[in-house]
């Protein structure tokens, strides 16, 4: 994986996000989501969220009990299923010629933009 994503042509740069993307989604196995927060109704400290159906704790949140959920919430928003639709968009623009001196349509600044997103987080 590069250093920095943005000294990186839109082609390796898509290639090298979809690469780390799916192997984090094929590392989470059986927790596949979607994922819940357990405790959401009762707002305690830790909130656990979960994968349904599956016993799996996929993550704590550390956030006062007397605060919204909002950070469970938002980690069950971006599941496992999220992270496959957000691979498959990535996988569609990797038949086109996205070659750095072309002028690339906005989907695919965008789709770029995504995966260089991707390649900066840990």
């Amino acid at each position: 994986m590069a250093d920095n994503p943005d000294d990186l042509p839109p082609r390796e740069l898509l290639r090298q996000a979809i690469e780390k993307l799916r192997g984090r989604l094929d590392a989470l196995d059986d927790c596949r989501g979607p994922w819940r927060i357990v405790n959401e109704d009762q707002r305690p400290y830790p909130q656990t969220i979960s994968n349904i159906g599956v016993p799996y704790v996929v993550a704590n949140t550390h956030t006062d009990p007397s605060h919204p959920p909002d950070i469970a919430q938002y980690i069950c928003l971006m599941h496992p299923g999220v992270g496959r639709g957000v691979l498959a968009w990535l996988e569609s623009w990797t038949g086109i010629d996205l070659r750095e001196d072309a002028a690339l349509p906005e989907d695919a600044r965008h789709a770029i933009a995504v995966a260089g997103l991707l390649l900066k987080a840990r």
